[in-house]
């Protein structure tokens, strides 16, 4: 069976009607450009109008809550209740289609849904189909909104759900063979052939149709299968419409990526009283195109039937929510245009009922003022803004938001760049850094396998950053703010925000980016150290602590991973916490009085034995008159060091300065290294 060719995204959806296919609904001497203008005002968009032939084509966008109006008669309804708001007179036509008589049971038909997968199940056997071509003005009418017309079986099941706005499906009885249908959830590893060609994996979250002999025969709601579809021997048919559970079907729609119109109508919530109607219509169409008789009894299997549903609004309460005073005969007269029946008027307190097609968009009296404010025009609103209103944060969202937005301004004015990458990565890349899949959180419903996991650390995406911008520019640093996420279990997952950085320079200059970046938030009292990170170096990388508390480390990345990801260059890469970095970061630096005795200056070269930090630590600790020691340069494991001698009494002497570095010379190489 051929789909339906729309257009849809995450929140609306594409149809195209005829402008006389509509006039079969709607008594209306409107013109198509005055349709086009004043549904497109207060309600569907109409995005074109295209002349074909003796007819107008209407290109109409729909909102995924209004799955209603994705028809001719929903469209018709629509026009019904704008229209005449415009002063333009028009008049739904009042059409009904019988149910299906003359059953009989010459052909065994039985359906069965213990499990109660679909909200309802109606169908019926036909025999002596005729296949042959389909009469002139539904084929115009069909490839005027972008369906191919096959032959008439084909074109009845799609004419019947433009018309009406329900999937409507068709199979082969004699395919089907044992003139049952059982609806069940599939089995794990169960397979099914679609009537596409494609084989398709399932699991206990798909609903199927089986003929009783475990052979899958339809994915409902979603697509046929290939072994229940008609042919052009095809002489009996079973007509089969459902109304499905639309988390189900989204799910698996999205998981065995079969993106049909079907399962575009079924994942909005068709109506299920629409069912019935949308069957009886395909009945007729059988009978009068296909020649075709009713050969079985009719079954209508309805777990739970709608019963009706009342929404109560205040008067006062149209005022308040829509800013202007609509009279309450107007706002009447426009929620029963709209289908709505006025059931009780007292004390100031209006009840309606509501259709069955909008009970899943209207379920409080908001959503009846909505629909008054709509009708009434928008643009006839008073456009005054409201006063603004400050909603205070919690103050961990405001320091979070306060650091991001200075670390992100900071680095980038001292020549690094804002990443943002996805939160998902693939399992190569997770592989590629030598990280367990298993520590990774999974997508079920992935689009595609590069973002299938939640990334658990944000190095990985940091290679590839540099990876894929290498040879576009010789000095590559970028830095990303991003939150990364651990599995735990029985639990939601644990989220943390994370401050990366990577550059393909060196390791000092990546330091020196650290420690500027430390300077601006005022954080003091961190000590590099010794680290053992899995990715990086194990001479060339660092920890970063205050008082113990691990904040972060940074180095340069193995040259195995280098291969592993085909990096060319050097990978200079530093990951902090970033709670930790709010936690220590300060708006005011501390306080230092401005020295007025004299500095000494003196330079020594020591053997590295021992880091820097450990010099620095031991140096301090020695002398009371440093007050601040620089790297100079490393030359043959010769460490050159800059001392600054001062006190806050009085001038020294070069003298004392001397003595003051010798005892720290004598200090870095008599103690043992740590």
């Amino acid at each position: 069976m051929e789909e339906i060719s729309v257009s849809w995204n995450n929140f609306n959806m594409n149809i195209k009607i005829t402008h006389n296919w509509l006039l079969e609904y709607l008594d209306t001497k409107a013109t198509p450009e005055e349709i086009q203008k004043y549904l497109s005002l207060c309600g569907p968009s109409i995005e074109s109008v295209t002349k074909i032939k003796d007819d107008y084509i209407y290109d109409i966008e729909i909102t995924s809550n209004r799955i209603d109006t994705a028809s001719v008669i929903g469209i018709a309804r629509e026009a019904y209740a704008i229209l005449n708001r415009f002063g333009i007179k028009c008049k739904l036509k009042n059409v009904i289609v019988p149910k299906p008589t003359n059953l009989n049971k010459l052909l065994p038909l039985m359906i069965t849904d213990n499990e109660k997968l679909c909200f309802r199940v109606v169908s019926v056997a036909m025999n002596n189909v005729v296949i042959k071509n389909s009469p002139q003005y539904i084929k115009d009418r069909l490839e005027a909104v972008g369906v191919r017309s096959l032959n008439n079986i084909i074109d009845i099941t799609n004419y019947a759900m433009i018309e009406y706005g329900h999937p409507t499906h068709v199979m082969d009885y004699d395919r089907i063979k044992t003139g049952k249908l059982i609806i069940r959830r599939a089995k794990k590893n169960e397979t099914s052939v679609t009537l596409d060609g494609k084989k398709h994996n399932l699991d206990e979250q798909d609903v199927i149709a089986d003929d009783g002999t475990g052979r899958i025969v339809d994915l409902l709601g979603i697509m046929g299968c290939e072994n229940s579809v008609v042919t052009s021997k095809t002489k009996r048919v079973v007509l089969f419409i459902e109304s499905n559970n639309p988390h189900i079907i989204r799910h698996s729609s999205m998981k065995l990526g079969i993106r049909t119109v079907a399962a575009t109508y079924n994942e909005k919530h068709v109506d299920s009283e629409l069912t019935g109607i949308a069957f009886n219509v395909l009945v007729q169409l059988f009978k009068k195109l296909a020649e075709a008789k009713i050969a079985s009894g009719l079954i209508d299997i309805y777990h739970e039937p709608k019963k009706p549903k009342s929404v109560s609004m205040k008067e006062y309460d149209i005022e308040r929510l829509i800013g202007v005073k609509i009279p309450k005969k107007e706002s009447i007269k426009i929620l029963s245009n709209l289908g709505l029946t006025l059931t009780s008027d007292e004390n100031h307190i209006l009840t309606f009922k509501v259709p069955s097609y909008r009970s899943h968009d209207i379920n409080i009296k908001e959503d009846l003022i909505e629909e008054i404010a709509r009708i009434h025009g928008y643009n006839n609103l008073p456009n005054n803004l409201q006063p603004s209103v400050f909603v205070k944060q919690p103050k961990e969202f405001e320091q979070l938001f306060t650091l991001q937005s200075k670390i992100k301004y900071f680095l980038k004015h001292i020549g690094l760049h804002e990443v943002m990458n996805y939160s998902m990565i693939s399992k190569e890349m997770i592989e590629n850094n030598d990280l367990e899949v298993k520590n990774h959180l999974s997508l079920k419903n992935t689009i595609s396998d590069e973002i299938k996991y939640m990334r658990s650390h944000l190095m990985p995406s940091l290679i590839k950053n540099i990876k894929d911008n290498e040879g576009k520019k010789d000095v590559l640093k970028f830095f990303e703010i991003a939150k990364t996420y651990k599995p735990k279990e029985n639990d939601l997952p644990l989220e943390e925000y994370k401050l990366g950085i990577v550059t393909n320079t060196d390791y000092y200059d990546l330091k020196g980016i650290v420690e500027a970046l430390f300077g601006e938030l005022n954080i003091t009292g961190y000590q590099f150290g010794k680290s053992n990170h899995p990715l990086l170096t194990p001479n060339i990388q660092a920890k970063l602590t205050i008082t113990a508390d691990r904040i972060g480390e940074f180095g340069q990345l193995k040259n195995e991973y280098k291969i592993k990801n085909k990096v060319k260059s050097d990978i200079l890469l530093a990951v902090f916490d970033f709670k930790k970095l709010m936690n220590y970061s300060r708006q005011l630096s501390t306080y230092r009085p401005i020295n007025p005795f004299a500095i000494i200056k003196l330079d020594l070269t020591i053997g590295q034995k021992k880091s820097f930090e450990e010099i620095k630590s031991l140096a301090f600790k020695t002398s009371k008159l440093l007050t601040d020691i620089e790297f100079v340069t490393l030359y043959k494991n010769n460490l050159s060091l800059r001392f600054y001698f001062s006190s806050t009494e009085r001038n020294i002497t070069e003298e004392e300065a001397k003595e003051e570095l010798k005892k720290i010379e004598k200090a870095a190489k008599t103690t043992k290294k740590v």
